[in-house]
């Protein structure tokens, strides 16, 4: 039996925590930020976590994470 790839698309985009959870980066900060107050930007630094719903397709995608 052949080991299971991970998707390399989705690997660049999530990240899993210590405690296990999925964590994706925050869309709406590449560009066309000059109509975005700061507040706006700030707010979306950083990462989250990925919602209950989706985490089961992540982990699809992510068979070795």
């Amino acid at each position: 039996m052949p080991k299971i790839k991970t998707k390399r698309a989705a690997a660049k985009r999530f990240r899993i925590s210590a405690s296990g959870r999925i964590k994706r980066s925050q869309s709406n900060k590449r560009h066309i930020l000059t109509k975005k107050s700061p507040k706006r930007i700030r707010n979306l630094r950083g990462m989250v976590a990925v919602s209950k719903v989706d985490e089961r397709v992540v982990r699809r995608l992510l068979p070795n994470g």
